[in-house]
């Protein structure tokens, strides 16, 4: 009876034995100094995710430790663009004004001399009630002309030239109400043109009529541009 009952206990310590290993095997894996992190899929924005977890932010991982992201560099601030995070940084130009900025900072200058005063009047007569893209597109046919060696060489000889402006008489250009806004603005569209900002047509554009009107030498041309009331032709 008792060589039974040995062999009975021997059985039953050797399945004791491997329900221990089969149970006890995976949780060595991850027993240790610290238990296993418990990840929350629905709060997933939560957890921390490394470079390679996700695929994203290839050159902005975050350091593992506070001092060594005391010793990381700053991330570049807007507006200023850097080459392969080089220590240098390259100055990026403060971006262009928009045309109506550039108009409401001229405004109110006076001409800078007879040239600029000329311009000024043939946007004042021709196109006061335009919009400032159509004001700034007759003063830039004024100075194509005088660029083309077609026309008179400066912007006063090719507003004064005779049967080619209605507001000018024998080659007088009348008085522009130059207390008035309109004016202002035409002034400060003449520098704009001339400095060449915010260009809308090419060099060769040299005419344009009014929309209600169709001139026979209309048809003789390539057709440019329609800019508020006016087409333009070269």
């Amino acid at each position: 009876m008792i060589r039974p009952v040995r062999a009975a206990a021997y059985a039953a310590g050797v399945f004791a034995f491997a329900v221990s290993a089969m149970w006890g095997g995976p949780l060595q894996a991850w027993q240790g100094d610290a238990p296993a992190a418990q990840i929350s899929y629905i709060a997933h924005e939560t957890a921390a995710a490394g470079v390679s977890d996700l695929g994203l932010n290839d050159a902005a991982a975050a350091p593992a430790a506070a001092d060594a992201a005391a010793q990381a560099p700053a991330a570049p601030a807007a507006g200023i663009e850097t080459a392969a995070h080089a220590v240098a940084i390259v100055d990026v130009p403060a971006p262009t004004l928009s045309l109506d900025d550039q108009v409401r900072t001229l405004a109110g200058s006076d001409p800078h001399g007879d040239e600029e005063d000329c311009l000024a009047a043939a946007v004042y007569f021709e196109a006061r009630g335009e919009t400032l893209q159509g004001q700034l597109a007759v003063a830039e046919v004024v100075i194509n002309r005088a660029a083309s060696g077609r026309y008179p060489t400066t912007l006063c000889g090719v507003v004064r030239q005779a049967a080619q402006f209605s507001f000018v008489r024998r080659g007088v250009i009348p008085r522009a109400d130059r207390s008035s806004d309109a004016w202002r603005k035409a002034v400060a569209i003449a520098r704009v043109a001339e400095a060449g900002d915010h260009r809308l047509l090419p060099t060769d554009v040299l005419w344009y009529h009014a929309d209600y009107v169709s001139p026979r030498w209309g048809r003789r041309l390539a057709r440019n541009a329609r800019i508020g009331a006016h087409i333009f032709y070269s």
